[in-house]
């Protein structure tokens, strides 16, 4: 028979939360331990050791939480077939790193008593039922990433201002917190604060934790556009009729649409607060996401795709192709990244040739940019800045400007001539780190503004 852990929980205040179950274990066995003695109702076992002192040598938390493991199985194995009690703060079942660990051993059975926890606590002082308003308990120290929607959230472990400072950094700017500080005990303090101001409560210790009331964030806010979309395709005449096909023209236009509201934006005067230009390329992002939306639906209703295998794949197509974020590759430069980009996209694809994938519908200047990249790896492209110029200058030099003595048609060594001088030009926008694509249409709408003056003359 394996050596027996029997783990109850302090409750997350006074003794008046300790059931009589745990009181009594505690009281009357042979073997017991308390994580610490950092809690209110550790003086009512005044005879249980404690593993503070570990607190102090340990290097991290999990170094912290692995040795009070290795003790308790230790000592299980020596009291046998007598129980260990192992009490914890709080409830053994909430948030508690060294139950985990010991649920994980294969040389220990662990079992758990009930306990009044801290989203008892929480919820009784907030007057909230957790299941009907889908509370979920999350811990400040877990992870870096920005908290997810859409809540309510009980943050545990926000023990110090340093970490309430953290957390405030992870929520939406304009969300309001409310700082559940001592609750059950008579300096018990509840109050609400904006996530800017959470720093600012410097009473902050370990039973301290916070409630973030329902907040929207990326994924609240695509869920619900996947859902609208959803409706969409079973309620409108319009929406039901569509096809990857038929939407295809639509993606287009609204991408075209999306460049022109983006280059009017990046071109606003940084000291302007343009409202209608943000709105405009708000609402034009959005119906390129809406396209995307739309075909994820269609590839759902078939059975082949939906919104979520598309992000997921996404998700690990980036993780792969970022290998000197996700892995241990060096990059020192943006031209290392795209470089390395097209080497992981080829062997990820198993393709053979540099050109496979090329969308050859792409305006001309743009797909001779993109194979100007790609030639760099096949020692192709000019690496000299002088000598695309230089280039650029000859093949200027070489046109002819006599008209062709049929209108309609160049020759073919007429058209590659100029070909020559557009490509030449083009590689020495490259090298220059010019989008030619882009700079053109500067000119076009320049000369739209200059065409629309002259027609308002008299």
């Amino acid at each position: 028979m394996k050596p027996v852990v029997r783990v109850v929980g302090l409750g997350p205040g006074t003794l008046d939360h300790v059931t009589r179950r745990t009181f009594g274990l505690l009281t009357e066995a042979s073997v017991a331990r308390l994580r610490t003695r950092q809690h209110p109702s550790a003086p009512a076992f005044p005879g249980v050791p404690s593993y503070d002192e570990l607190y102090e040598s340990a290097a991290s938390f999990e170094e912290l939480y692995e040795s009070i493991t290795d003790d308790l199985v230790s000592l299980a194995r020596e009291a046998a077939p007598t129980e260990v009690i192992y009490a914890v703060p709080g409830s053994p079942i909430v948030a508690e790193r060294t139950v985990e660990l010991l649920l994980e051993r294969g040389d220990v059975t662990v079992l758990l008593e009930p306990a009044v926890s801290v989203i008892d606590l929480a919820c009784a002082a907030l007057g909230r039922d957790p299941m009907s308003g889908g509370l979920r308990v999350v811990d400040a120290l877990d992870s870096i990433n920005h908290f997810r929607g859409p809540g309510p959230l009980l943050v545990l472990q926000t023990y110090s201002p340093e970490i309430l400072a953290s957390v405030a950094d992870r929520l939406p700017p304009t969300s309001h917190v409310s700082v559940l500080h001592h609750l059950g005990l008579d300096d018990e303090v509840i109050t609400r604060l904006r996530t800017d101001e959470l720093a600012s409560f410097r009473g902050a210790d370990h039973l301290t934790c916070l409630w973030v009331e329902e907040f929207r964030d990326a994924g609240v806010a695509m869920s619900d556009l996947v859902d609208l979309v959803r409706r969409l395709r079973a309620e409108c005449p319009w929406d039901q009729e569509q096809t990857h096909a038929s939407l295809t023209k639509h993606l287009l236009e609204e991408a075209y649409e999306t460049v022109d509201a983006l280059e009017a934006f990046v071109a606003m005067d940084a000291r302007d607060d343009d409202d209608a230009l943000v709105r405009h390329v708000e609402e034009e992002l959005g119906d390129v996401l809406v396209q995307v939306v739309l075909h994820a639906e269609l590839g759902d209703e078939e059975g082949r795709f939906n919104f979520a295998s598309i992000a997921d794949s996404l998700r690990d197509k980036l993780i792969y192709r970022h290998p000197h974020v996700f892995g241990d590759v060096t990059a020192k430069s943006a031209n290392d990244v795209a470089s390395r980009w097209e080497v992981l996209k080829r062997e990820e694809k198993g393709r053979h040739s540099v050109l496979d994938g090329v969308a050859w519908q792409m305006p001309a200047l743009t797909l001779y940019a993109k194979l100007l990249r790609r030639a760099a790896s096949l020692d192709l492209a000019v690496t000299s800045k002088e000598a695309s110029l230089q280039a650029t200058i000859e093949a200027l030099g070489a046109l002819s400007l006599d008209p062709a003595t049929d209108q309609t048609v160049l020759s073919d060594e007429s058209q590659r001539a100029w070909a020559l001088a557009v490509s030449s030009l083009a590689t020495a926008a490259s090298l220059a780190g010019v989008d030619l694509e882009g700079a053109l249409r500067g000119r076009a709408r320049e000369l739209r503004d200059e065409m629309a003056k002259a027609e308002e003359r008299p």
